[in-house]
């Protein structure tokens, strides 16, 4: 037998082959998660620090892998949305969310539309960044609007392929030395290296689209425990490309800027760019700046699709309405996804690129310590069927990423006011 059923009588497969087939809704949380942000945060500590810093991605990447999962295996394991859990912690839990969601949104969407169109104002100056920028924030607003989620998994995945070759393809073109890169896995901290550290820690692979992970894997029509194994396979792939990726850009910042001065917005990224073509020529400049669109565009996609998923659901929690079956025909659905293209125009207007990414850092800070505590609740309440509960395993990695994204928010917001 290849495959089992489940209660709902979906075939879960069984087996290296056959779950590779179903793999999606990890690799749409990583990549969303990744932003250039991160990429450029990651290139700066290997421009100050090499290969130093290394492990700290290494353990990002856990850390994100076990938020991941724990998101996961609520859905799988309680049949609820974490909507649902996070009214069973009080109307506080809810009305946190709701009013996160409407401020974090208005200044994420500008922030994501910005990111995406400074490459290609980069690669095709006919149109400022502002432009560029509203000119993805409509592409964006149309394939979610239209596009149902096996659709826009295809995207996501194409653009995740292009990712793969230009990032890490740029990696190798710079040649990596081997021995110093082994010596990055263990555990040092230079003299002013903590912060920088700690945001790679933190900062690998997401904020609030990781609760966003649940949704969908009920749109791959994941449901039911028989499904935890499955899942488990689909988000550690997710996350090892997801450290890939971030890798590949440490490598990068080490062997090409180090010693430099790199400016830490998203602008970067573009600082970059120009070094492939003072060093190689135009045609190593030309792709970076393709990968650079694609880890931001996935980022508008993802964040369009499964936080206005994540919104849905709040808004029809708060009534105490019945579960939509459709929820991307939801009213409240599409109202986020207006919400994130259209009013976040305004702030294009501003240009301010960089701007808009430090306050999206300190707003993303506030979001982690919640899912990291209110995780931790859930999966250890009574409530909780037994399959489901976490392990000591499980307990510790959530309360280190509790008390990490504690401090970090701390260190975006105190940044942000002085």
């Amino acid at each position: 037998m290849s495959s089992e059923v489940d209660h709902n009588d979906v075939a879960v497969p069984l087996g290296w082959r056959l779950r590779l087939r179903q793999v999606g809704p990890g690799i749409m949380a990583a990549a969303t998660g990744v932003g250039a942000g991160d990429l450029v945060a990651t290139m700066v500590a290997g421009s100050k620090y090499g290969y130093t810093l290394l492990w700290a991605v290494i353990l990002g990447t856990a850390f994100k892998l076990a938020l991941g999962e724990a998101v996961g295996r609520w859905h799988l394991t309680s049949g609820q949305t974490i909507l649902a859990g996070w009214r069973t912690l009080g109307r506080w839990a809810l009305w946190y969310f709701g009013a996160y969601a409407l401020v974090w949104g208005f200044v994420y969407g500008a922030t994501a539309m910005s990111a995406s169109g400074l490459p290609l104002n980069a690669l095709f100056p006919v149109l400022s960044v502002r432009w560029w920028a509203m000119l993805c924030g409509l592409a964006g607003f149309l394939l979610v609007w239209y596009g149902r989620y096996a659709v826009l998994e295809k995207v996501m995945t194409a653009f995740i392929g292009v990712m793969f070759v230009t990032v890490v393809g740029t990696a190798v073109l710079v040649t990596p030395r081997l021995a110093d890169l082994g010596e990055g896995l263990l555990p040092r901290l230079p003299d002013g290296s903590l912060v920088y550290a700690l945001g790679l820690i933190g900062g690998v692979g997401g904020t609030i689209t990781m609760a966003a992970y649940g949704y969908w894997t009920t749109a791959k029509g994941w449901r039911g425990p028989s499904w935890l194994p499955m899942m488990r396979t689909d988000n550690a792939l997710g996350y090892v490309t997801t450290g890939v990726f971030v890798v590949a850009m440490l490598v990068v910042g080490a062997e090409l800027l180090a010693g430099q001065e790199v400016v830490s917005g998203d602008k970067g990224l573009l600082t970059l760019g120009d070094t492939l073509a003072a060093d190689y020529g135009q045609w190593a400049r030309i792709p970076f700046l393709i990968g650079f669109f694609s880890v931001s565009f996935t980022s508008v996609i993802g964040v369009w699709n499964g936080v206005s998923l994540l919104f849905a659901d709040w808004w029809r929690t708060v009534r105490a309405a019945p579960e939509n079956t459709t929820p991307q025909r939801a009213p409240a659905y599409r109202a986020y996804v207006l919400w994130l293209t259209f009013p976040p125009m305004a702030l294009l207007f501003l240009d301010q690129p960089f701007q808009l990414t430090v306050t999206y850092g300190a707003l993303g800070a506030l979001f982690m310590p919640f899912l990291a505590g209110t995780l931790l609740v859930m999966l250890n309440s009574r409530r909780m069927p037994a399959l489901g509960r976490s392990g000591w395993v499980s307990n510790a990695m959530l309360g280190a990423c509790l008390a990490l994204f504690v401090y970090l928010a701390y260190d975006q917001v105190l940044g942000l006011v002085t």
